[in-house]
């Protein structure tokens, strides 16, 4: 030992990290080991040793990802016996392993989807099986994540149970339809194993009738406790909520209940799980939850585990067996002395000539190892067989327990009776205080109320008697009270009830207090009847003066009894003040109990207000932790496209190609990733604490977005120029745009208002690019395009002089027809017309000539019509731009005619202006997309252009000041108005303004919506921008005007046809 001792300490560090990259080295090499032989695709159950070392690997790393690393690469899509036994093994470590399995295991919900979608679509047994066995795990995983508070092994206390279901009976409610939910993946996963077993020929005691058999191990413990929760949360239910309710939830146990019985029957009857588990046996018949005392004779199911020495025995044939735990510090360092001692004499040479004494010290510990190994196998067995008891036990204290909480509920009930007799006593006191009044007055008149006395008199001698059992109740109460202070918390739960039940105590006293004013009513009818015989009797004595010395002598008789009376008399009425004493006695004692109540109601609320506060402390972690995992993800997405958009500038990436057709594929499965991930935004948005299916939607857009790109790219390889500039410039700004609405998602300030809008329009623009670089036919032959073009800018001359001369006619019309401010205003709108037309005119001329320098300058050897079939797109922009003109030049003369006419309106011929300034605009556009920059002819275009942009201007300055000239505008005099009759005008004025706002925004929607129609027809769609070729941005997307019914075919505005997409010609050079 000294030896080591004297080692230096840079050979103790490498010595160290060797010794631990081995252990690592090994515990990898031993969990692969244990997951490729539990997971095989042979028919056979998981061995229990290899399952154990996986659930110890889990414990020993806090987590699965070592299993989930290995798990990946099995091909589960091949054998339905692979995936079952690997569900098999994630069922096991979820209920087993440590809890960061369940987080790890969540991460791949999404595997477990699409592996049970795959073999659900299959016609086969274990598929069938595999469908059902991972919908129970993703169940299972759902479950445990949303109620955090219960393990995955489903081992909690009722405490825990109760406190999970909460005080909110929403809450309670949503929580037993999700263990329903539960146990009916649970029950239908076994019947369908239960069921093949029956019809196959395989048996329990066959390796391939155990294969299927071996989970359901499983299932019986996850069921057990499932039906134990649903009881109590059922029971739950039924105290606070009435019985019609929920005759749903009870025959939907009803139906479990039966399963579950019949499951657990079977499964006792088979050989294959007697010497495995220990199944409960449940009753014969269901809980009657109608009746709460029910609950006490409910019986939690127990499934016990044996420890099965023998088996684990067996098993060890091929592998050493890792020890469960450390046996002491002496024994790890005699596992890694001996390379220890390798590397000590690597470097310094045996020791002692060879001999060392430690070779000594290593024998004795080895047979300490072997003694303290048989002592941990015997401590082990022990500790089993203590677990046994222990749990048995537990199972007689927890029916105790909840025969003593019936116990206590039973007697709340019955002092909650005792406090309704106490209130009765309090009223019958009232109402004898009443009566007691009537007897007074009525004292008065002996003779006729003798008989009523003796009637309060009986009833106040069942008073007392009834009084002094109430005592003796309101004592046996107190001594109850006293005993059942400790059981204050059933306080809370029965709160409900108690205020159900005093809201009935007061509608019972207030019907009895209705009787007894009824009961003073008929007695003061009998008192006044008294009184009229009492008159009548004093009548009679009058008329019976000779009898009046009869009458003296009975009446002294009558005087002695009235004295008795008034004796007795007062006599009871020092009973009824001690007896009112007695009575507030016990109130004030019941005020105490109510007051000691409320304080403990307030402490109870303080406990809540701070599970409240820890409650939201855990939810905004949780939050945080989605966000930061919704970061990460959208880093790697980041990635993946800016690394796509680096592939566009790669040398390498030149040779790559691509077709069209999958270039549009690939556009068109982006276009609905962007709908997923906008609406996995939404949901984000909304529930914040769940970021899954955005998460989703951002790793499959990244992905085929990247596809898209890199595929644009390739397919830009292959196209002609102006295509592929177009296409390869789309990608990019894809990839920018893309880019742009990540870093939106990542920040929390911008994550509102992040829109893949400008995404979806770059990707139709490459859709569409993909879509024209399809094959595909010509609706005109391409040997007519030159003469095409000819004859529309002919015609758009014969437009333009033929606008110019209807002018001129309309003004010589109107000098004859107006004079003064209306001619004046007609003159200056048909002049600024007449400019116009004639700056159109120009502008024609000037894009013929520019054409005329393009053709000769670009078809070299080649015909002019060869030259236009060539370009047969930029012909077929050049004929839509001359049509678009010739039908605004129409359009605008038909609006003046009807403006000079006072049949039509301004606005009419002010949209006509922007629309021939837009028409212009194409027209430019497509002439001077092929030609040369340094152009003076292309000069001369533009400056004809910006002249037609200037009278277009001045039309629509000129109309609107002829509409203000010929408006006539009342003066606003409102000196005559009163005050209420202004404040009227105000509101009519403010419901005008209202009015014409609303209709106002419904126009512009259908403005909005005839423009999308009209760029559908024209084969362009309506989100699409044009390129920056045009003159002025405004003027490409003109407002359009839907020709009317009435005009010729001829008169119709032809369909807007797509931009030229032709590179500059600096291309061509």
């Amino acid at each position: 030992m000294n030896s080591i001792r004297q080692v230096p300490s840079r050979v103790k560090s490498r010595r160290t990290e060797a010794s631990l990259g081995a252990e690592r080295d090994h515990f990898d090499k031993q969990q692969l080991s244990s997951i490729s032989k539990a997971i095989t695709s042979s028919e056979t159950p998981v061995k229990e040793k290899h399952a154990r070392r996986i659930i110890l690997g889990t414990h020993r790393e806090k987590g699965a990802y070592t299993f989930w690393s290995y798990a990946q690469g099995f091909p589960l899509a091949s054998s339905s016996i692979l995936s079952w036994k690997f569900c098999h093994v994630v069922h096991k470590i979820l209920r087993d392993g440590h809890p960061n399995v369940l987080q790890d295991c969540m991460r791949h919900h999404s595997s477990l989807i699409e592996a049970g979608k795959l073999w659900g679509h299959l016609h086969d047994r274990y598929g069938q099986l595999v469908a059902l066995y991972t919908n129970l795990l993703c169940t299972k995983l759902e479950f445990h994540v949303k109620h955090s508070e219960i393990p995955p092994n489903l081992e909690v206390t009722d405490e825990v149970l109760e406190r999970t279901a909460g005080t909110d009976i929403n809450n309670v409610f949503q929580l037993t339809v999700e263990v329903f939910d539960y146990l009916d993946t649970e029950l239908r996963l076994a019947e369908t194993v239960i069921r093949q077993l029956n019809t196959s020929i395989a048996i329990s005691s066959l390796t391939s009738g155990q294969c299927r058999l071996a989970p359901l191990i499983q299932v019986i413990q996850d069921c057990s406790h499932l039906y134990h929760f649903t009881v109590k949360l059922l029971f739950k239910l039924h105290a606070c909520l009435p019985a019609d309710t929920l005759q749903g939830h009870r025959d939907r146990f009803h139906d479990q209940f039966r399963s579950l019985k019949s499951f657990f029957n079977k499964t006792r009857d088979m050989l294959y799980f007697k010497r495995l588990i220990q199944i409960p046996r449940l009753p014969d018949s269901p809980p009657n939850f109608l009746h709460a005392a029910s609950l006490a004779k409910h019986v939690k199911p127990v499934v016990v585990i044996p420890d099965d020495d023998e088996s684990e025995q067996q098993d060890e044939d091929d592998d050493e067996p890792e020890p469960l735990i450390e046996v002491s510090d002496v024994s790890t360092s005699s596992i890694q002395s001996q390379p220890q001692i390798d590397i000590f004499d690597q470097a310094f040479g045996p020791p002692n000539g060879g001999f060392d004494d430690r070779d000594l010290q290593i024998d004795s510990l080895k047979s300490e190892i072997e003694l303290l190994r048989a002592d941990l196998e015997r401590v082990k067995a022990e500790a089993q067989r203590y677990i046994t008891q222990l749990k048995s036990q537990i199972n007689s204290l927890e029916a105790e327990l909840e025969e003593q909480r019936m116990q206590k509920q039973r007697a709340l009930v019955e002092n909650e009776q005792l406090r309704m007799e106490l209130e009765a006593t309090r009223h019958r006191n009232a109402e004898h205080e009443s009566l007691q009044t009537t007897f007074i007055e009525a004292d008065k008149r002996a003779q006729a109320t003798e008989q009523r006395y003796n009637k309060l008199k009986e009833k106040h001698t069942e008073l007392v008697a009834s009084h002094a059992e109430l005592l003796r109740r309101s004592a046996d109460t107190v001594k109850m009270l006293s005993a059942t202070q400790q059981t204050q918390e059933e306080v809370e739960r029965t709160k409900q009830q108690l205020s159900f039940e005093v809201d009935r105590i007061k509608q019972d006293a207030d019907m009895k207090l209705e009787e007894q004013k009824f009961e003073m009513e008929r007695l003061k009818r009998e008192l006044e009847e008294k009184m009229a015989e009492v008159m009548r009797t004093k009548a009679t004595l009058q008329n019976s003066e000779k009898s009046s010395e009869q009458m003296n002598s009975s009446m002294t008789a009558l005087q002695a009894e009235k004295e008795r009376l008034m004796r007795s008399v007062s006599e009871k009425e020092a009973e009824l003040s001690s007896l009112r004493q007695a009575a507030q006695v016990q109130q004030s004692s019941l005020q105490q109990e109510r007051e000691r109540s409320g304080r403990e109601l307030g402490e109870l609320q303080g406990k809540l207000k701070e599970k409240t506060n820890q409650e939201e402390q855990m939810k905004k972690k949780l939050l945080e932790e989605q966000f930061a995992l919704l970061q990460g993800t959208i880093t790697e997405a980041e990635n993946i496209i800016q690394d796509a958009v680096a592939k566009l500038d790669d040398p390498l990436h030149v040779r790559c190609t691509s077709s069209p057709d999958y270039l549009i594929s690939r556009a068109e499965a982006t276009l609905s990733s962007i709908d997923k991930m906008k609406k996995g935004h939404a949901d984000y948005l909304t529930n914040m604490e769940d970021a899954g299916g955005l998460l989703r939607a951002l790793t499959q857009f990244s992905h085929l977005a990247a596809d898209t790109i890199i595929n644009g790219s390739a397919t830009a390889h292959m196209a002609p120029t102006d295509h592929a500039d177009r296409l390869a410039e789309n990608c990019r700004g894809c990839g920018l745009q893309s880019v742009q609405y990540l870093r939106e998602l990542k920040s929390k300030t911008s994550l509102q208002r992040a829109d893949p809008a400008s995404i979806r329009i770059i990707i139709q623009k490459i859709l569409h690019l993909g879509q024209e670089l399809r094959p595909k036919g010509m609706d005109i032959r391409q040997d007519e395009l030159g003469d095409l073009v000819d004859k529309e800018m002919a015609a758009t001359s014969a437009a333009i002089e033929e606008a110019v001369r209807r002018i001129d006619e309309m003004m010589n019309q109107a000098r004859k027809d107006t004079s003064g401010v209306k001619l004046e205003v007609n003159e200056r709108i048909l002049f600024s017309c007449t400019d116009l037309m004639k700056a159109i005119r120009m502008l024609i001329v000037a894009s013929t000539e520019l054409q005329k320098e393009i053709v000769e300058g670009g078809r070299g050897a080649a015909t002019i019509k060869e030259f236009y079939a060539r370009n047969s797109r930029w012909t077929e922009g050049l004929i839509s731009a001359a049509k678009a003109v010739g039908w605004g030049a129409t359009e605008m003369v038909e609006s003046a005619d009807k403006v000079v006419l006072h049949t039509g309106k301004y606005e009419e011929l002010i949209v006509c202006s922007h629309e021939i300034a837009a028409s212009t605009a194409q027209l430019v556009a497509a002439s001077k997309v092929k030609a040369d920059r340094n152009s003076k002819k292309l000069s001369g275009l533009q400056q004809a252009s910006r002249h037609v942009n200037e009278m277009a201007a001045n039309v629509v300055a000129s109309t609107r000041t002829g509409q203000e000239h010929l408006e006539d505008k009342d003066t606003m005099d409102f000196s005559g108005m009163s005050l209420i009759k202004l404040r009227k005008e105000e509101m009519e004025s403010q419901v005008k303004v209202l009015e014409l706002e609303s209709q106002l925004e419904n126009e512009r929607l259908r403005l909005g919506e005839l423009r999308k129609k009209h760029y559908d027809l024209a084969g362009v769609p309506a989100v699409q921008v044009p390129e920056g070729n045009g003159e002025t941005p405004s003027l490409v997307h003109p407002v359009t005007m839907s020709p009317k019914p009435s005009k010729p075919a001829l008169m119709k505005k032809p369909a807007l046809a797509q931009k030229p997409n032709i590179p500059p010609k600096a291309l061509f050079k």
